[in-house]
């Protein structure tokens, strides 16, 4: 069976470039649209609790009594077989390892997520807040981190396409940037822009499409306004030798690691799975 062209892509100099100076890169079609459709049903199956295996979810799951909240799942490759099929993919993997110049990447965790199309209503419900991913990951002695935002259709400002803030992966962790719940997008780019250069820019992708942002890229995204809901799967990696950094913030992960964690461990168990390694 032969490989399509998009699955052999290789990270060129110019894509680097671009990730390193712009804080997010985007990539050719990683999955087919048979690959698509199975996981537009894994959504259907995981929001009404029909869950592959005999294990359970990281955290208890109940969906917002609001209709139009944004839904979150993180984990889903726990209980979802195509889930895991695409957050641990091994070409996924071999793109991080060599946007972030490491010899290996791991599942730090992933994400299903479903915004809701609204139409025109008159809310901000659907609104994700400015945010830097390691604002929540502060757990992790790394913040060389990327996230992969795998789109299940193709994705623009009308249905609440990711926007990111070109070149603000240089700014470091910005203070109380963990903003992903705060949909006053005008309050928190205020409170995070400061006298920086705040360059808005959407990640335009096609289904299957995905785009690659460092963890300390501020992103965010509008309400969909269209009547169709927007569906995604999320891989956030991490590489080689990240390891537990104590006292700072809690984050779920860290009860991974045991017990009595120590500073430094690695998050290098089978919750952490590898996805390449040269």
């Amino acid at each position: 069976m032969s490989i399509p062209a998009e699955r052999q892509y290789k990270i060129t100099p110019q894509d680097k470039e671009i990730f390193e100076r712009d804080g997010y890169w985007i990539s050719p079609k990683l999955i087919d649209d048979d690959q698509i459709e199975r996981l537009r049903r894994a959504h259907d199956r995981i929001w009404s609790g029909d869950w592959d295996g005999d294990g359970e979810p990281m955290n208890y799951f109940r969906l917002h009594p609001n209709p139009d909240a944004i839904r979150k799942f993180d984990n889903g490759w726990w209980i979802n077989d195509e889930v895991r099929t695409v957050v641990t993919d091994p070409f996924i993997g071999e793109l991080a390892a060599d946007l972030l110049d490491t010899n290996e990447i791991r599942l730090w965790h992933d994400q299903v997520i479903y915004k809701p199309g609204v139409g025109d209503k008159p809310t901000r419900d659907g609104n994700v807040g400015w945010h830097q991913d390691y604002g929540y990951w502060q757990s992790s002695d790394n913040s060389n981190m990327v996230t992969v935002w795998i789109a299940l259709q193709d994705t623009d400002i009308s249905n609440g396409a990711m926007m990111t803030i070109l070149g603000s992966n240089h700014w470091g962790l910005v203070p109380e940037s963990d903003g992903f719940f705060n949909q006053n997008m005008e309050e928190l780019k205020e409170k995070y822009a400061g006298d920086r250069e705040w360059i808005e820019e959407p990640c335009i992708l096609k289904a299957g499409q995905a785009s690659f942002h460092h963890g300390l890229t501020f992103h965010g995204s509008g309400v969909n306004r269209t009547n169709e809901p927007r569906l995604s799967v999320v891989a956030h990696l991490m590489p080689q030798g990240t390891g537990y950094r104590p006292r700072v913030q809690r984050h779920e992960n860290v009860r991974l690691l045991g017990p009595r964690p120590v500073k430094g461990q690695p998050f290098a168990n089978e919750y952490f799975p590898v996805l390449y390694k040269r």
